[in-house]
């Protein structure tokens, strides 16, 4: 566990329909500024935390999922639409929101990913690496179930 971190970690939507607990440490923290997480999040980036899809329990109510592509779904409340989650269908990792977490400090991003959409005139001064998500196979022949840009 990270010596930040609390033994269990916990979170939520907005208005307190769904609750989360995950029992394992955070995993892979980081920024994506890929076109989908920045459509997903209705922000400039997503802030991603990831641990083992078994270590997340769900304790109280259900997100709804959203199939954002071929290879991937999206979990968010669906009575206040706060987002939740992100999966890979293939993966045994899945991210949660940072600011769904009721402790998002205990969540330090080590890494910028997806940075082929980063808009350029958002300037993160943190040194942290960068990759685009042409570096992920996964993602070479997805389908993007989006609405295309106009």
């Amino acid at each position: 566990m990270e010596p930040n971190q609390p033994a269990a970690v916990t979170g939520g939507c907005q208005c307190g329909a769904v609750r989360y607990r995950i029992d394992a440490p955070l995993q892979q923290i980081h920024y994506c500024h890929c076109r989908m997480c920045q459509r997903a999040m209705g922000n400039l980036f997503a802030a991603l935390a990831g641990a083992p899809k078994d270590a997340l329990h769900w304790t109280l109510g259900r997100p709804r999922y959203f199939a954002s592509s071929s290879v991937a779904r999206r979990g968010f409340c669906e009575r206040c639409g706060t987002p939740l989650t992100f999966a890979y269908t293939d993966a045994q990792r899945v991210y949660v929101s940072i600011g769904s977490l009721d402790h998002p400090e205990a969540a330090v991003p080590e890494i910028h990913y997806g940075i082929e959409s980063r808009l350029p005139w958002l300037h993160i001064a943190d040194q942290l690496p960068s990759a685009p998500t042409s570096d992920d196979p996964r993602l070479r022949d997805m389908r993007v179930y989006q609405l295309p840009t106009p």
